[in-house]
């Protein structure tokens, strides 16, 4: 019987790349992604379609309404997208497109999806190397939760604890982008701008970080910029 896995499915280079690991690995895949008041639809819709793309097993999208109280590039629309930074910029600090509380959130709410279905597993595609400075990215925030999780949940008190999973945790891009490359991952359908739109703005820190990734791989962008 093959392991049944949640894969956290953003629409998104990374998480895409780890869904198709899961995938490689025998997984049985149920994605779950979540509509929480982001200022576009554009990364869900290419969720749906890496979804279908990788065969899922399941998809649910969740609403969980995190963007109702703000404080975040990414919800509100009141506060700017940074573009044009350099690296050393975005890892100066904790950007403005952190969602206060987010991976918390959604890691919480996939322990319960996980519970539910019976699975042992939950894969996200977080990685602690090329990121912009959030904290809910690093590794000792995913062994922190793994614990609470052993301690928090049925499963876990009755000694079947389910696991977390980060396997691109310490990929730089680069190296991310050859992985999808390698596995034959839905690339083109993926979503990485923090920008809505017809097309990737090509100079948010999502955009820039991405595209530096393409260039180290020496691989192409099957993804249209603005710029």
């Amino acid at each position: 019987m093959s392991v049944r896995a949640i894969v956290l499915l953003s629409g998104g280079l990374d998480s895409t790349v780890a869904a198709a690991l899961a995938r490689e690995a025998g997984r049985e895949v149920h994605a779950v992604s979540f509509d929480y008041g982001q200022r576009h639809e554009r990364e869900l819709a290419s969720a749906r379609a890496v979804a279908e793309a990788l065969h899922a097993r399941s998809h649910s999208v969740l609403r969980v309404p995190i963007g109702d109280y703000g404080g975040s590039a990414l919800t509100d629309a009141g506060i700017a997208v940074p573009t044009g930074r350099d690296e050393a910029r975005m890892g100066a600090d904790i950007p403005v497109t952190y969602v206060p509380a987010r991976n918390i959130v959604f890691l919480s709410l996939a322990l319960g999806v996980a519970e539910v279905k019976g699975a042992d597993e939950i894969h996200i595609g977080a990685n602690a190397l090329d990121y912009s400075g959030y904290p809910d990215c690093r590794p000792e925030f995913f062994a922190a939760f793994e614990e609470m999780a052993r301690l928090g949940t049925k499963r876990g008190v009755e000694g079947k604890p389910i696991h977390v999973r980060v396997p691109l945790q310490h990929m730089t891009k680069a190296g991310i982008v050859r992985e999808g490359l390698r596995v034959e991952a839905p690339l083109a359908l993926t979503w990485s701008c923090y920008q809505g739109g017809e097309q990737a703005c090509g100079v948010c820190d999502s955009c820039l970080l991405r595209l530096k990734g393409f260039r180290e791989a020496g691989a192409v962008d099957p993804v249209k910029y603005a710029r």
